[in-house]
């Protein structure tokens, strides 16, 4: 369901999701920016060939416009399976908030060749993004990281509205813009603000009109003093003595609703009396050292522990249970379902073992004493199988064995309560230490009523009229507290936490824990209660901070914001969260969209610690990559088409957002943590941060020392709140600076300064953070104070801002009385809280000067420990930054809209050979020091570098370094468009250089720090502006196509360019296909006969290149000899005819060019010039006078291939000999090829040549291998006849129709053979030759050498090899001849080779070449290996093994095709096509991770990279020091790249659609 009347431009934020449906984001967090009018979109992007399309379902529960949310309200959008297309799914932000989304769908079966079982549909988890609120204050849009947070006690602000209101005007006077309160509620008998006795109820003692007052406050803070409210909400407990909890004692943790704490609780009455009767047993009563404590703590066992007898409720009552179990086998009643046998022979522990995993009950849960216990069933049946039936005679016997066996089963359950006693002793002393001995505790003094023992862990209610009618065991409710390193998602009051038995709660004894359960229903009261209390908070507050958000349940706090939110759509939410994980802190932030969690500046211990957190939470680092596009393009969105100018965010990596505080109330302050001195430093260098900052009432005013929030009685007092403030120095705290920092920080925020520089240099820290456009930005200098710095130890290094315009706002000083005395009066003041004597002072000396186009600051000579400076920064070259950006992303369109295919090869291509060739050796690929050369001269060489370093922000990559250290890259850039410009070849490429000359020309005079991110920039749009005009020059289906299409059609770009040193013609320069990258590149190596035929359908003709699909035609064609074309060209003057199979994918590509190419037909009456004479052997050069005299029609060529072969060929290599190849024996060089006719097969070869595509020669003389062909494939290759019958079912109908003149062969006794007739024999014999039956049984119906089978249910490798078990290879050559020719197979027979293929040879990209059961299995290919290994020495495995990719195509092309024909509904289609994406994720993955942006010839076992895939005589020729990579043309593009189809009338839009209409023979047309 798409948006309608959506604007002419709007702002996307794009989401991918990977096959297995998760976010495609770094770092996985998603944090929006908050909503805006109108809505920006979240744009869920999904291939349409992805594992969640199948019956598949996007489900997100953002509410729709005028919707309240729901968090249980999901919205569905159907996944349609769409096999050319990306899926995008919009989805308008109308509010903030925690958002959740999943995918259900139907996973895909595994392939069977029989019947599969159906899957049953499944979901993938629940992913979350979560969106900012939208603060606003009088009409003022407040970011959540522009937010200056002042955090007060509220019970110490005074009377309301008197000195709450100075108090209020002092805050926003100082420019904050938010005020965090304490929680407002009436306060329990602690006097905790965190101790609430009525959460429904404000604090009379500072509210005596109650809510009245409140709304008033709130307003008057918003309309006067331009403050929004942040309240605390306490969820997880209430004050000890709430009178609600009286009514409803089933809101806790207590004895009737967590029955598992009875024995904590007998446990903590026990060590209360236990701290009452030590002076009874002789033991001190205060304790005044650690041997004191020694003593209280072994008092502990003999005098509590043991008089409790707790071990009873951790064993099995022995006597109990042996009598149950006796008495139940005296009857005879035994467990039906826990029969024994041969129990009578076990052992000792083995019946133990059966009893604690059949019988044993109550084993993970402490609901009483005694409460394990053994079922007497299942018990009597074990000592039935032991005694037999029960007998009066035998009872004695079977007690006593009943007894040995519980007896033995209570031993571990002994030592569970052993360990746990260890650790309540531990526990229990480690707590008495601190209360009572450890300097930073609390020293209580005496044990006694008032400082008992211990803190009891239970509240007791007391007993009255109202908890009169409650079971008594309702009225001992578990305080709360907080477990050290404890897991957040585990209840710690639960069954399954023995925290409170083992005393491991650090706790509040003033705080009852509240017990929500799972839902609303398991305790109505307390939700229902919570929700009010919520809903309270939310109508009067802008923020909330969630206290112990850690302690909290996640689905609880989850539901009350939910109830919030509703009240209040933009509410910020801060969490107090402390879990230990960082994980697990994401799971928090994500699944209750916390705007940011708080963090304290007053944590660090040092000046080195502060810089780190300051980094931290600083934002990007200045001159962060820009990841965002603006796009201009057509989409298919939500099912329909939507045409609009779009910015187009991709969604950053985020870190969770902080709220950095100065100081917080639970923090010591700097006069007791540090130096006083540095409370003006630290509040700079937070205010620096990128994110929300605050502070704390007294911090400003320099209190003395953390004040006590429960028993503190005295109320504030601020100077700040009596007299106006005003920016500079003065007495009283630093608040008047406060005041600027505030500011600035407010000012950054609200505009976007969200890159940061942090320097530390000894006791200074400076920190520079700028705009990303305007580049205008502060910088600050910071001495700070810690203990022992004294009037400073050395000094800061002169600042040098690079292309940096610098302005001194002030420099300052702070000075602070700490002395005892000046302490004492302030401590001395019943009354009010005061801060320490101090002010704040001027400094001068600070220099500013510019040097060289920079600016040099210079700290005075006296900048002592606790001053700062301050200076506003601006880059004069880029005043006009956002148009710098606005340039360099303007016209790359048009600069790119002249290019030609052999243009962009040159722009975004041009592997070493290649760059070396066209600069006649002069320039190669850049260099990037530290990084090493890149993979292409070309944009893509850059792109493929520079692609992680934007995405990962890696501004400390050597790209990176290498561009702020000069301008080579530029000039390099630049230089190879501006001399290729000269050449009439290349003359479109002078706009696209010019466009980019011009471009860095500007970035030329940007600072060098900002080099890196707008050459980045400028590459990226360069990049994308030549692929795109690439995709305008391909067909539709390329240009309409899913990315993967996408890429593996720009392979055609990547292989096909101008070469000096070879050519399609002897005579001119053209361009030319290479084979593969960057080896087969050049010279003789570049154009390879059968692996241009392999790989035209897909690269050309599949892509809509045919006029280059025609020219490597008719240049192939001129050069026929021997029936064959030439394996390597040579230009045409020195071709090599030694491939068997070359012939037969040129024929087949001639026939897919004439099916696929409009009036492709034409092409069988073009003339070519022979380079050869027709039927005629002799050899001659090139500028020999009957080169080039004589004509023949494409038509002859084809005839004369296939007579030519008819008739037989015997011949010896031109210029045979060493010369030659240097590798091969002689009788090598001689090939001999004929017809069977009984058969039809042609047949070829000898065992010391390798005349199809694996052609590996031996070369090891130490392995004796030299000249041995590692895979020599005599015979009759398998391919080969697959494609003889496609050719002669292709002109046998050609023949019918009167388009091919000739109607057969003549063979060489004279005797005509119809194309019809051969192409019966072939179809008559074919799978009686080359089929091995699944049924050993059947062999007789086939020529099967049945004892030398190694698997069955497959097509042979090759018939009639000169060895002839390497006919029985499972090899992946037969699916070429299933995809061209699948009329010769049975296809049932077709699948279950097809799955024995996919079983055994399929790896993640490639193809294994051989059946890894096969002996002479070698999958690791190491060429440059000369060892005496026959079979590996010198790579001679190449083919014995190791993975080949474009195997793979045409492998998926006859898994489709076969797999198509037994589907009958559109379901059963759309299975078919999963199949074959599935199998493609490799590749895709391959292709987008390749730095060659292609996919590599071969890989090693299971995918694993081969460094050595190019022999090492072809090494040699290159210039690379480093590992091969090899791009290959591969088959996969002929697959996966679909071109016209035939007979469906021109009705469908795609295969998919095709095969949806049931046009059953649209496969047919699909041929390879």
């Amino acid at each position: 369901m798409g948006s309608t009347n959506l604007p002419q431009s709007r702002e996307v934020y794009y989401l991918p999701l990977n096959d297995a449906g998760h976010p495609d984001v770094p770092g996985g967090y998603i944090y929006l920016p908050p909503p805006t009018d109108p809505a920006y979109l979240v744009r869920f992007a999904i291939e349409g060939t992805s594992s969640i399309c199948r019956e598949g379902s996007l489900w997100v529960n953002v509410p729709r416009e005028g919707e309240k949310f729901n968090r249980h309200a999901f919205h569905e959008y159907k996944l349609h399976p769409d096999f050319s297309q990306t899926l995008y799914i919009d989805v308008p932000i109308h509010y903030a908030g925690a958002f959740a989304f999943y995918t259900t769908y139907t996973p895909l079966p595994d392939f069977s060749s029989t019947t599969a079982a159906a899957p049953t549909p499944t979901r993938t988890e629940t992913f979350y993004f979560d969106v900012s609120p939208k603060l606003t204050v009088n009409g003022t849009v407040l970011p959540i990281d522009s937010l200056s947070i002042f955090s007060v006690i509220s019970k110490l602000m005074g009377e309301y509205p008197k000195d709450w209101e100075r108090h209020l005007g002092g805050i926003g006077q100082r420019e904050y813009n938010m005020v965090h309160f304490t929680p407002l509620m009436q306060r329990g008998s602690s006097n905790s603000p965190y101790s609430m006795y009525d959460q429904l109820t404000f604090d009379p003692a500072c509210f005596p009109n109650g809510e009245e007052d409140v709304a008033t406050m709130i307003k008057s803070m918003e309309k006067t003093h331009g403050l929004l409210g942040l309240t605390d909400v306490v969820w997880n407990h209430t004050a000890n003595n709430s009178k609600w909890l009286e009514e409803h004692p089933e809101a806790g943790y207590n004895i009737e609703t967590a029955p598992w704490l009875e024995v904590a609780l007998e446990l903590d009455n026990a060590l209360l009396q236990y701290g009452t009767d030590l002076a009874k047993y002789g033991l001190p009563t205060e304790l005044k050292s650690a041997d004191d404590l020694q003593r209280v703590i072994d008092g502990m066992k003999p005098h509590c522990l043991d008089l409790v007898n707790i071990w009873e409720y951790y064993v099995v009552k022995v006597a109990r249970d042996a009598q149950a179990a006796v008495e139940a086998w005296m009857s005879g009643i035994t467990s039906a379902d826990s029969q024994v046998d041969g129990a009578k022979e076990w052992s000792l522990s083995q019946k133990v073992d059966y009893l604690r995993s059949n019988a044993l009950t109550g084993a993970n849960e402490f609901a009483g004493r005694f409460d394990r216990k053994v079922d007497p069933h299942i018990a009597a049946a074990l000592l039935t199988s032991v005694f037999g039936h029960g007998t009066a005679g035998g009872q004695k016997n079977a007690r006593a064995a009943m007894t040995q066996w519980l007896q033995a089963l209570n031993v571990p359950f002994y030592k569970e309560y052993d360990a746990d006693v260890a650790i309540i002793k531990q526990q229990v002393m480690d707590r008495v230490r601190y209360l009572r001995l450890d300097n930073d505790g609390p020293k209580l003094g005496p044990i006694n009523k008032e400082h008992a023992l211990i803190e009891s862990y239970f509240t007791r209610l007391p007993l009255n009229e109202t908890t009169k009618k409650h079971n008594p065991k309702a009225l001992f409710l578990a305080n709360n507290g907080w477990v050290w390193a404890a897991d957040a998602m585990k209840d710690n009051a639960g069954s399954s936490s023995r925290t409170y038995l083992r005393r491991q709660v650090i706790v509040w004894g003033d705080c009852v824990k509240l017990r929500y359960g799972k839902q609303p229903e398991d305790n109505p009261y307390l939700w229902d209660f919570m929700t009010r209390y919520t809903r309270l908070m939310a109508k009067y507050f802008a923020g909330f901070r969630i206290d112990n958000c850690h302690s909290t349940p996640l689905h609880v706090a989850e539901y009350l914001l939910d109830q919030a939110r509703n009240v209040r759509p933009d509410l910020a939410v801060f969490a107090e969260l402390f879990t230990g994980d960082e994980k697990m802190d994401y799971v928090f932030v994500k699944r209750l969209g916390l705007s940011a969690l708080i963090r304290e500046a007053m944590q660090a211990w040092s000046t080195q610690e502060v810089s780190r957190l300051v980094h931290m939470h600083s934002g990007r680092p200045i001159g962060s990559f820009e990841i965002d596009k603006i796009s201009n393009t057509a989409n298919r969105v939500n099912g329909s088409l939507s045409a609009t100018t779009e910015i187009i965010h991709n969604i950053r990596q985020s870190p969770v957002h902080a709220l950095f505080m100065d100081c917080t109330h639970d923090n010591e302050v700097p006069a007791q943590k540090r130096d006083a001195r540095d409370t003006l430093p630290n509040a700079a260098l937070v205010n620096m941060c990128a994110c929300a900052t605050g502070s704390v009432m007294g911090y400003d005013e320099i209190y003395p020392k953390l004040i006590d929030l429960v028993s503190e009685p005295r109320l504030y007092h601020s100077s700040f709140s009596d007299h106006e403030v005003k920016i500079g120095a003065g007495r009283g705290g630093i608040g008047r600076i406060k005041k600027l920092l505030n500011q600035i920080h407010t000012y950054m925020g609200r505009h976007g300064y969200d890159e940061t520089f942090i320097h530390h240099e000894g006791e200074y820290i400076t920190v520079h953070r700028m705009h990303p456009k305007t580049r205008k930005g502060y910088f600050t200098v910071a001495h700070t104070a810690f203990p022992g710095y004294g009037e400073g130890h050395g000094s800061l290094s002169p600042v040098h801002l690079d292309g940096t315009k610098a302005k001194l706002i002030g420099s300052w000083k702070l000075d602070v009385n700490v002395s005892d005395s000046a302490k004492q009066a302030v401590a001395d003041d019943k009354a009010f809280l005061r801060g320490l004597p101090s002010s704040v002072s001027n400094l001068s000396g600070v220099e500013v000067r510019v040097k060289d186009k920079a600016t040099v600051i210079t700290m005075p000579s006296y900048f002592p420990p606790g001053s700062i400076a301050i200076f506003e920064t601006w880059i004069p070259t880029m005043e006009q930054s956002d148009s710098l950006d606005q340039y360099i992303t303007d016209g790359a369109s048009e600069a790119f809209g002249d290019c030609s295919l052999v243009d962009l090869n040159f722009i975004l291509y041009r592997s070493e050979p290649e760059e070396r060739d066209g600069s006649n050796g002069k320039d190669g690929v850049y260099t990037i020091p530290g990084h090493g050369q890149l993979v292409y001269a070309g944009l893509q060489g850059w792109w493929s570098c520079l692609r992680d370093v934007i995405r990962y922000n890696q501004l400390g990559h050597p790209i990176s370094n290498h561009l702020r250290e000069g301008l080579w890259a530029m000039d390099y850039i630049v230089g190879r468009l501006d001399r290729m410009s000269k050449s009439k070849e290349y003359s479109s490429l002078l706009k696209p250089a010019a466009w980019l000359q011009s471009r860095f020309d500007a970035i030329k005079k940007v600072p060098s720090f900002l080099r890196p991110r707008y050459f980045a920039l400028t590459i990226q749009v360069a990049y994308d502006a030549a692929r795109a005009r690439g995709m305008d020059l391909l067909n539709d289906d390329i240009q309409n196509g899913q990315g993967f299409v996408q890429d593996l059609a720009m392979v055609s770009v990547q292989m096909t360019g101008y070469m000096h040193s070879a050519s399609l013609n002897p005579f001119r320069t053209v361009p030319s296909m290479a084979a593969g990258l960057p080896h087969f590149t050049s010279s003789w190596a570049r154009c390879w006969g059968r692996d241009i035929f392999i790989s035209l359908r897909g690269l050309y003709l599949a892509t809509g290149r045919y006029s280059d699909a025609h020219s490597h035609i008719i240049a192939f064609a001129s050069v026929l000899k021997h029936g064959m074309i030439p394996n390597l060209l040579g230009d045409g003057k020195l071709p090599r005819y030694n491939s068997r199979d070359s012939i037969w994918f040129f024929l087949q590509t001639i026939q897919d060019y004439t099916k696929m190419v409009p009036k492709g037909l034409d092409l069988l009456k073009e003339t070519v010039h022979r380079r050869f004479m027709p039927y005629d052997d002799t050899h001659f050069e090139f500028d020999d006078p009957r080169a080039y005299s004589q004509k023949s029609t494409i038509e002859e060529i084809i005839q004369e291939s296939l007579q030519r072969h008819a008739t037989g060929l015997s011949f010896r290599e031109a210029n045979a000999g060493p010369n030659l190849d240097m590798q091969m024996k002689d009788d090598g060089f001689n090939l001999d090829i004929h017809v069977d006719w009984k058969t039809g097969i042609i047949f070829g070869g000898n065992q010391s040549n390798c005349g199809t595509w694996m052609d590996k020669m031996g070369e090891s003389d130490k392995a004796g291998s030299k000249g041995v062909p590692g895979t020599p494939r005599d015979g009759a290759p398998i391919e080969i006849t697959g494609l003889l019958a496609s050719t002669l079912a292709w002109v046998t109908d050609l023949h019918e129709q009167g388009l091919y003149q000739f109607s057969g062969v003549t063979k060489d006794d004279g005797q005509h053979v119809s194309f019809k007739e051969w192409a019966a024999s072939l179809q008559a014999n074919f799978e009686r030759c080359y089929y091995v039956p699944l049924d050993a049984s059947e062999d007789g119906s086939y020529d099967v050498n049945s004892r030398i089978v190694n698997r069955r249910g497959i097509y042979k490798d090759l018939y009639r090899s000169g060895k002839e078990y390497e006919d029985y290879q499972l090899r992946p050559n037969f699916p070429i001849a299933m995809t061209v020719a699948p009329h010769l197979f049975t296809p049932e027979k077709a699948l279950t080779a097809l799955e024995q293929a996919d079983k055994h040879l399929r790896g993640p990209t490639g193809m294994a070449t051989l059946d890894p059961s096969d002996l002479n299995y070698r999958p690791y290919y190491i060429n440059s290996e000369d060892s005496s290994d026959f079979s590996t020495s010198k790579g001679r495995n190449y083919h014995q093994g190791p993975e080949w990719i474009w195997p793979t195509g045409f492998f998926l092309r006859a898994f489709l095709k076969f797999d198509l024909m037994r589907k009958s509904t559109k379901a059963e289609r759309t299975e078919a096509y999963q199949q074959i994406t599935r199998r493609l994720e490799g590749c895709k993955v391959a292709i987008r991770d390749s730095p060659w942006a292609g996919l590599a010839e071969l890989t090693q076992k299971n995918g694993e990279f081969c460094g050595d895939s190019v022999s090492v005589a072809l090494a040699r020729l290159m210039r690379m020091a480093t590992n091969v990579v090899v791009v290959s043309n591969s088959g996969m593009v002929g697959w996966y790249l679909v071109g016209p189809l035939l007979r469906c009338e021109g009705v469908c839009q795609s295969v998919m659609e095709c095969c949806q209409r049931g046009n059953g023979v649209w496969s047919w047309a699909w041929r390879s």
